[in-house]
């Protein structure tokens, strides 16, 4: 099973580990602890190349280490609620032995706890409240200084803290002061959830992986040699090529004939291996001199990855420039991989009504979902035909013709006009509804 990085202070560490081996006992968690955050970026440098995924003990440690983290999609901190402010409120004062009218805390905005609702029972506790918000780059000293100067002027009766280091510092100097921490539901409710990803992950990972790639108009390349011999260097070159590939990627190579080849392997190695997949692509169109497509497909069994891989590449084939498309096992296609423009749409949908529409505007599922991944991803409120000409490699009289079809079946709505200084009709603005 996977390696899990546990990054936090000591005593957050050890509470962790302990619910975490409640929940499974086979997951591997290596811990790392740290005294101050700023350490926590040479942890990741350290030791990323030693783990497959991060669970830090919360919000600061997290921000400090996703400046350095090559995926921040593998990690995740635990998540803390008002509870852990009320729970370490009533610590504090248990201590004390008093109830406090008068306190100072220092808070992570993304918690939401510094908003709305979030410290209104606190506010009806005590009589004043002083709140000061930070970030991972905040001096622990400022903090200090902050809870201390007000505690100084007689303004607080005690402070409650999220860094650890400056509720002892707070504590030597006489301030009455608690470190805030999760509750145990937070840290049991965020691994749980966190170990099911994991082992989602995993069942991907182990999923089949299908690459087709082709080499552009491959029988004209081969009139125009003039000996037999120069093509066959063409293929032995392009061979070796893919035979490296297929090493790093622990799969097996077919070949097709004419310029076409497929590699069958895992989910997960190929996605861990795009940037070299795109490498070798790139290579194969030098030596070849032409465009190469590339098609990959996820599936459950070798024969829907394959059938995954043929959809995949015949999209890319579409294509002007030379591109990889990926077609994913839930039926999710995804253009431009790993790159700005990059584009992920499902090609499908079991809407019995909305397919009704499509069929009467003669519309296609797939440049339906186009249309609408790329006004979700540009964050578009409207938009024009222009827009989707200039992103969309599509032709704008064939934009126009859809767009007014959606209007036509009622997918999509004309909402205005944009107004030009210069002669010519004005551009109409579209949303869709």
């Amino acid at each position: 099973m996977y390696k899990i990085g546990v990054v936090g202070p000591r005593l957050s560490v050890k509470r962790i580990l302990e619910v975490a081996y409640e929940i499974d006992q086979e997951m591997e968690l290596i811990p790392y602890s740290y005294t101050e955050v700023k350490e926590v970026e040479n942890i990741i440098r350290e030791h990323e190349n030693h783990v497959d995924f991060w669970l830090f003990s919360g919000y600061i440690p997290y921000m400090a280490a996703s400046k350095t983290l090559s995926f921040v999609e593998n990690s995740v901190y635990i998540f803390s609620t008002e509870s852990s402010i009320y729970k370490s409120f009533m610590e504090l004062v248990y201590s004390k032995g008093a109830l406090l009218n008068r306190l100072s805390i220092d808070m992570i905005p993304a918690t939401n706890v510094t908003e709305g609702e979030s410290l209104e029972q606190l506010n009806k506790i005590v009589k004043d409240l002083y709140v000061k918000t930070l970030d991972a780059d905040t001096d622990t000293r400022e903090l200090f200084n902050f809870h201390y100067d007000l505690w100084k002027q007689h303004k607080t009766d005690g402070a409650l803290t999220c860094y650890p280091t400056v509720n002892e510092a707070l504590n030597k100097a006489g301030v009455p002061a608690y470190s805030m921490s999760p509750t145990r539901i937070e840290i049991f409710q965020t691994i749980k959830i966190f170990f099911e990803k994991i082992k989602t992950s995993y069942y991907k990972d182990t999923q089949i992986g299908v690459e087709k790639i082709e080499v552009k108009d491959f029988d004209s390349i081969k009139e125009k040699m003039e000996k037999t011999y120069q093509v066959q260097y063409l293929e032995l070159r392009m061979k070796e090529a893919l035979i490296q590939l297929c090493e790093k990627l622990d799969g097996s190579l077919f070949e097709e004939g004419n310029g076409r080849y497929t590699i069958f392997s895992s989910r997960g190695a190929i996605e861990r291996e795009i940037q070299t997949l795109k490498e070798t692509a790139y290579s194969l169109s030098l030596e070849a001199n032409t465009t190469v497509s590339v098609g990959i497909g996820f599936g459950i069994t070798v024969l829907s990855a394959e059938i995954n891989a043929h959809r995949a590449l015949q999209q890319s084939k579409k294509k002007a420039e030379q591109g990889m498309v990926i077609v994913q096992d839930d039926g999710t296609m995804i253009e431009s991989v790993r790159q700005a423009e990059e584009l992920k749409y499902a090609y499908r949908t079991n809407d019995i009504d909305f397919l009704e529409k499509l069929k009467r505007g003669r519309i296609p599922v797939k440049t339906f979902k186009k249309i609408e991944a790329l006004i979700q991803k540009m964050g578009w409120s409207n938009f024009t035909t222009k827009d989707l000409t200039a992103h969309l490699q599509m032709g704008e009289r064939n934009a126009q013709r859809i767009v007014a079809a959606l209007c036509e079946v009622g997918i999509a709505e004309c909402i205005g006009e944009e107004s030009h200084h210069y002669r010519g009709r004005p551009i109409k603005i579209y949303r869709l509804k």
